[in-house]
């Protein structure tokens, strides 16, 4: 028989016999079964019907289907019988009934027998493995939770957000005419913390994010928040890498600082690009550069606003343990490096 051929060769006469087979079946300390070639049951050893707690006669033949769960009878047997048409192994789980009358979840795995080349049935194994799909059904519950919770914090500090952004409206409206500006920019900075919250809440793995994926959503964001055609972020570089909510939520922010800033320091008509370069090769600590790109003699924003981008920045970078050097500009661009912990994917 070839080496890769899916079944196991079974010698009769003075070889391997049926008698054989059963004494070391019953030796074994797992749930065991034979076959003939018509596919019906002919064995089940010591270790089987233990578990079940029934005679070797009443396993026979199909007997010992009657001790599997209704709700499994019918799909294990069209697998089996594809299985028996191809003559090929199987493997699958369903729930058998225990000797205490409990149902028990049981990973079957079945192989072809051949002698000189004819088929002489199946032999299987079978394995317990009802607390491993308690541990899988409860770590998915547990997960359903989670994502509940998640969906409801976000709900509600989105929520929250909305209420500050209309109380800092009513404020700045009713503010002088010199403060207007100051409290329209803070409007737009806890705008562009929902967007950037939006974007968390929306990766598709909020444990590991995609660094690359998440920049080119929240870039697309940003440049429609403010000035909407004539800002513009865009994306570039190498790589990409894994990075955690915290690190994500903190270029987030920075970035969004970055825009805000080129938006404040020049009047509406002014054209403002931010360019984000991304340098993720394996093996390396991962690297951002952000820069903004204003228009040659562009005009001055008639309103100043205070220069906080710096401690802003600082003070995000300080929370994801973000090193940081530089101030954004072409001149001098924003350098960041990630924490040496991120896992880049393989490429």
């Amino acid at each position: 028989m070839a080496a890769d051929s899916p079944s196991t060769e079974v010698a009769s006469g003075n070889g391997v016999d049926c008698d054989a087979f059963r004494r070391f079946a019953d030796f074994v300390p797992l749930m065991m079964w034979r076959t003939g070639d018509d596919g019906a049951r002919v064995h089940h050893n010591e270790s089987w019907l233990a578990f079940t707690g029934r005679r070797a006669e009443d396993e026979i033949g199909e007997g010992w289907r009657r001790n599997l769960h209704p709700d499994d009878f019918d799909r294990h047997a069209a697998l089996v019988s594809e299985a028996m048409a191809a003559r090929r192994p199987f493997t699958m789980e369903f729930r058998l009934r225990r000797h205490d009358g409990a149902y028990r979840w049981i990973l079957d795995t079945g192989k072809p027998l051949t002698d000189g080349g004819a088929f002489q049935g199946y032999v299987g194994t079978c394995f317990d493995i009802t607390d491993r799909k308690h541990a899988e059904e409860h770590s998915e519950q547990v997960l359903v939770e989670k994502e509940a919770l998640l969906a409801e914090v976000y709900h509600r500090v989105r929520n929250n957000l909305q209420v500050m952004v209309s109380l800092i409206g009513l404020y700045g409206r009713a503010a002088p005419p010199p403060c207007r500006g100051s409290f329209e920019a803070l409007g737009q900075r806890v705008r562009a913390i929902a967007l950037v919250q939006q974007h968390l809440h929306e990766a598709p793995h909020i444990a590991s994010i995609d660094l690359r994926d998440y920049l080119h959503r929240l870039a697309s964001g940003l440049g429609q928040l403010r000035r909407a055609g004539r800002i513009s972020v865009g994306v570039e570089g190498h790589g990409t890498s894994l990075v955690e909510p915290r690190t994500a939520n903190a270029l987030g922010m920075i970035v969004a600082e970055i825009v805000s800033e080129c938006l404040d320091t020049t009047a509406e008509s002014v054209a403002c690009g931010v360019v984000i370069a991304i340098d993720a090769q394996a093996g390396a600590p991962v690297r951002l550069t952000v820069l903004s790109r204003i228009e040659p003699d562009a005009t001055p924003a008639k309103v100043e606003v205070p220069n906080l981008g710096p401690r802003l920045i600082a003070a995000y970078a300080a929370q994801a343990e973000i090193a940081v050097r530089g101030v954004g500009t072409e001149d001098e661009p924003l350098e960041l490096q990630l924490p040496e912990a991120l896992v880049n994917p393989p490429r």
